[in-house]
């Protein structure tokens, strides 16, 4: 299913939210009170202070009832453009996935796998958690289903030892996308955070042939927090993008806004369900006209 099918359904709490809010503001007319219900709607749906308070600007400046649109234009000019493939493929692709426990990142490497084969591209997976064997043996269940290649070593508590094995074999059979599974880790815990930075650099001094990437897997019903562990994750390793998880059980659908605007971080994927076919490309307008219902297409 598209964008913005899948995920317009995804984003039902959090329209609801802001849509709302935005009808409340042209029923009462532009006003102190009106503009204080809806700066507090849309605090609530995460989307940022400093984007609130613009959002604000934009109304008491508009000289149309139908503020709404211009609302959606100036949403979507503060995003970053939709990413050319063709650049982001100039050679082949490393993609470390990093993150907290319990944001989905083992399940996102899968849906990444799957996404990117379907592109026609030659995809291997490096099961590079060697803390967690569930994780491994989650990641042999769906390279299976997949048809693509994971590499692993379940007697190494190694894992750049690990991943430099991966890459090795991925150089030598060409592979055209490789995704890292990575520990889940707390990004307070120093050990493991100077270990993933040990990863980065493992691959991006060796490995000089590939494009090494860091995505960050968030799960967006966390909101701040989830800004809070991006921050911390952006001071280890260079952070390429991130992948919202759970987002259709969430009503904190704008921490899109403060992500990039705060930390320069940008959303690359959306998770909207647990099928593997559940991940989008994100797509800023789309994603826009989602949250604002101004798509609406139920």
């Amino acid at each position: 299913m598209a964008f913005v099918g899948k995920v317009f359904k995804a984003f039902k709490r959090t329209r609801e939210t802001i849509s709302d809010a935005f009808d409340s503001v042209r029923k009462q007319k532009i006003s102190i009170e009106s503009l204080d219900e809806l700066e507090e709607s849309l605090i609530l749906a995460d989307i940022g202070l400093g984007t609130v308070e613009k959002v604000v600007d934009v109304i008491k400046k508009s000289k149309q009832d139908n503020f709404i649109l211009e609302v959606e234009n100036f949403l979507i000019s503060i995003l970053p453009e939709n990413q050319n493939d063709k650049s982001y493929f100039s050679k082949p692709m490393v993609i470390l996935m990093v993150g907290v426990n319990g944001t989905g990142k083992t399940t996102s490497c899968a849906k990444l796998a799957k996404y990117y084969k379907s592109q026609g591209k030659k995809v291997l997976m490096i099961a590079a958690d060697t803390y967690r064997a569930a994780a491994v043996d989650q990641l042999k269940v769906w390279s299976n289903r997949l048809d693509v290649e994971l590499i692993y070593n379940v007697s190494s508590n190694q894992p750049s030892a690990v991943l430099f094995d991966g890459l090795t074999a991925a150089k030598s059979q060409d592979s055209d996308i490789i995704i890292v599974d990575t520990a889940g880790r707390l990004h307070t815990s120093k050990n493991l955070m100077s270990e993933l930075e040990k990863m980065y650099r493992l691959a991006k001094k060796n490995f000089s042939s590939f494009n090494i990437n860091s995505l960050i897997t968030l799960d967006a019903s966390l909101g701040q927090n989830s800004l809070i562990q991006a921050k911390d994750f952006a001071r280890i390793v260079q952070l390429d993008g991130a992948i919202l998880t759970k987002m259709d059980g969430t009503a904190k659908g704008g921490i899109v806004f403060p992500l990039y605007n705060e930390s320069n971080i940008s959303v690359k994927f959306i998770g909207a369900g647990e099928d593997l076919d559940d991940l989008f490309r994100f797509n800023r307008n789309e994603y826009v006209q989602s949250i604002l219902g101004t798509n609406d297409i139920s």
